[in-house]
């Protein structure tokens, strides 16, 4: 059994900042990719960033240069640093992780979400 908790989400006047952060816990042999991702209201799910587990990172094109993704590896841990943030940017914001169990399972996990809002 695997799990994702988030946390960090909240609300924030627009210019200012959040730290988002995800634990992954449980029967984890190794973990590959991390990442995040958001769903505005009424808008398909959509990638944020990722970052490999030698710390490789791919940003979306609206977040580049304001958003920072970072893991911890020893802590099975990833980061969302959000700065300035956005009307854009309200969401919620998923995190996932690409997580082996054994030699011979991988497969993906996605946390339970959290909000993000922007105040103008």
């Amino acid at each position: 059994q695997v799990q994702l908790v988030e946390s960090g989400g909240g609300l924030v006047q627009g210019g200012g900042s959040l730290r988002l952060s995800c634990a992954a816990s449980g029967n984890i042999f190794s973990i590959n990719a991390m990442g995040w991702y958001r769903q505005a209201p009424g808008k398909q799910r959509e990638l944020v960033a990722t970052i490999t587990s030698s710390g490789n990172t791919n940003y979306a094109d609206s977040v580049r240069g304001r958003f920072t993704i970072s893991r911890d590896n020893a802590k099975n841990t990833v980061y969302l640093q959000m700065n300035r943030l956005k009307l854009e940017d309200i969401a919620i914001y998923y995190c996932y992780a690409n997580i082996r169990t054994s030699v011979l399972v991988l497969r993906d996990y996605w946390g339970q979400g959290t909000q993000v809002t922007v105040s103008s």
